[in-house]
């Protein structure tokens, strides 16, 4: 039976979480308007002390496309993007944009990941698919993301090559469906959380290939924390979800070893 074609994507908010991103922001936003002038940009500031707060606060306005979320203190990525969440969910919005402030996600990118949300429920722009590709980052980091992807696949058995990336396209009908209630997971685990969650509930995800290009101003937020946190959860759930997969084989299999003993 041919699947049910999903709503248009009418109603977009990309969401740019910000802490300290005043020389960064206006230029991505300038660049998210040009490419994508159908969508609004939804700024997410953690009470930045650099100003970046009153740019936004400039920018929106300047364009009633443009909002701001204001967030009283630095609390993670994970909770920003939560807030930016509900926020589109109560405004109705089809659909939401997670877009880094530093230029490192592309905005000119986003044209073709929208277009692949036509038929899925997540999209992630992915680093690790053919065509995908990293500018300006060290041997070292790109091995520790290669090796956090491939662990992080192999634990859990989700078959998405890139389930760390930041830069994605989430239906707000599947954020509702895959429950947000008690995700408390911050970084690289924030996004595995999330993918997870959608891979458990069936839904389509799709890896769109892109370049990431290494911030040229600023400095990045991943703390060693963050990599300890994902670590240690990415290790709880994989080491459940194994042991729940073996207990599902030996329940299995009893049946047929009770026939054979009669």
């Amino acid at each position: 039976m041919p699947e049910t074609p999903r709503p248009a994507l009418t109603r977009v908010a990309v969401l740019i979480p910000t802490y300290n991103e005043a020389e960064n922001l206006a230029g991505v936003v300038e660049r998210v308007r040009s490419v994508t002038p159908e969508v609004d940009v939804v700024v997410l500031d953690d009470n930045s002390p650099d100003g970046t707060g009153e740019i936004a606060d400039r920018l929106a306005a300047a364009d009633e496309q443009v909002h701001v979320l204001h967030r009283p203190g630095k609390a993670g990525l994970g909770a920003a993007y939560l807030d930016g969440f509900q926020w589109a969910i109560d405004r109705g919005y089809d659909a939401v944009v997670e877009m880094d402030a530093d230029g490192s996600h592309q905005p000119e990118h986003l044209p073709a990941m929208l277009a692949a949300a036509a038929d899925a429920d997540l999209v992630i722009g992915s680093r690790w698919v053919r065509g995908g590709a990293i500018e300006n980052w060290p041997l070292h980091r790109k091995a520790l993301s290669v090796g956090g992807n491939v662990y992080t696949k192999v634990l859990l058995g989700m078959p998405v090559h890139d389930a760390t990336a930041g830069y994605r396209v989430y239906r707000t009908a599947a954020l509702q469906e895959i429950g947000l209630a008690d995700v408390a997971s911050q970084g690289y685990c924030f996004q595995v959380d999330l993918t997870w969650r959608a891979v458990r509930k069936g839904l389509t995800v799709v890896e769109v290939p892109i370049t990431f290009v290494e911030r040229e101003i600023g400095h990045s937020k991943m703390s060693r924390d963050i990599m300890t946190e994902s670590l240690r959860r990415i290790t709880t759930w994989g080491v459940g979800h194994r042991f729940r997969q073996a207990r599902s084989a030996v329940a299995a299999a009893r049946p047929q070893e009770k026939w054979h003993t009669l």
